[in-house]
């Protein structure tokens, strides 16, 4: 499994307390994709923001995006409804919407810091979005389970920019054939840990055999933003 982790600074491996890694100090221009492969998994990861740009978008994130509230702040598991375990809300394009664990959302318009965000990541790789996923999580506790982003209205095969400001958490890709009591394979989870200020570009077929989530690390006490850029399609109502 190491050949494929993303690596954080030492001082963040020892507590996960709040300190930001001194990795975003670093010229992003110079900073290098790193290809992370498995089998049927294509994921690019770089430093997309310096550390000073980085600490500017998060603070203009935490004032000015407004997240969902009442019904939209529930998910349907298992035919039961759940609060969602962290702050969400998705904005983009008029008429695009998206269904998650059996909640249908619609986006709020753009704002100027994720326009600015979304311009910066097309420039990097040249793949224009429509539509994005905020996920804020103030601590470890907050969390997202394993699943995989193959809603039906994505666009087949497009990839889905995933930026993340603030606090280091844990990401984990697990295979389909490795998952609970029926695995029919064992095949190791890739776990990576994504910077403040990164990118990492999850490429077809990534969506189809692995699913991934952030799980709880309770000695996390700072908070973490997550934007998963995406393109949609309007899909007809039934």
């Amino acid at each position: 499994m190491d050949r494929y982790v993303v690596k954080r600074p030492a001082e963040e491996e020892a507590g996960g307390g709040g300190k930001r890694p001194r990795a975003e100090a670093a010229d992003p221009e110079r900073a290098p994709w790193q290809e992370i492969r498995a089998e049927g998994l294509s994921c690019d990861y770089r430093l997309l923001f310096g550390r000073a740009e980085a600490d500017e978008l998060f603070r203009q994130l935490e004032e000015e995006v407004q997240y969902f509230e009442g019904e939209m702040t529930k998910l349907q598991v298992f035919g039961k409804w759940h609060d969602i375990p962290r702050k969400q809300v998705t904005y983009g394009d008029p008429e695009l919407t998206y269904t998650y664990s059996g909640v249908t959302f619609s986006p709020k318009p753009w704002i100027p810091v994720l326009n600015r965000i979304r311009d910066r990541v097309t420039v990097e790789t040249g793949h224009t979005f429509n539509f994005v996923v905020i996920n804020r999580y103030k601590d470890g506790g907050d969390h997202i389970g394993e699943h995989r982003d193959d809603e039906r209205e994505l666009v087949p095969r497009s990839p889905i920019a995933s930026v993340t400001f603030g606090a280091c958490r844990d990401f984990v890709f697990r295979h389909c054939d490795s998952r609970g009591k029926n695995a029919t394979r064992h095949i190791k989870p890739i776990r990576l840990q994504l910077a403040h200020g990164s990118l990492l570009m999850m490429k077809y077929p990534t969506n189809v055999y692995w699913y991934h989530s952030v799980p709880t690390r309770k000695r996390v006490l700072a908070p973490r933003i997550n934007l998963t850029f995406r393109k949609m399609v309007t899909v007809a109502k039934k």
